[in-house]
């Protein structure tokens, strides 16, 4: 998998929604209401992982769940970050 140069991983963070750069990982915060709301979102996230065979750094705060997504293996962004981010926004 090819890592992404800097203006490809600019126009396609202007493709998603919310999410930000930092460093080299995509990140969003999910709200979803309450904790059991923030384990079910997380639960919903693990067959498309399972499917993409690529998956990202997820961690639980109350009601806030927050993504972190990064070709670990590239050092790096892949398109393969980019399609993951899309997937799990169409969960939310």
């Amino acid at each position: 998998m090819a890592l992404l140069d800097r203006d490809e991983i600019v126009a396609r963070l202007e493709e998603l929604d919310g999410w930000d750069l930092e460093g080299q990982a995509l990140v969003k915060q999910y709200e979803r209401g309450d904790f059991s709301g923030s384990v079910a979102f997380v639960v919903a996230i693990e067959p498309v992982a399972e499917e993409l065979g690529h998956h990202p750094d997820v961690s639980i705060s109350w009601a806030t769940v927050t993504v972190m997504i990064t070709t670990h293996s590239e050092g790096g962004l892949t398109a393969a970050d980019f399609e993951l981010a899309a997937r799990i926004d169409a969960l939310a």
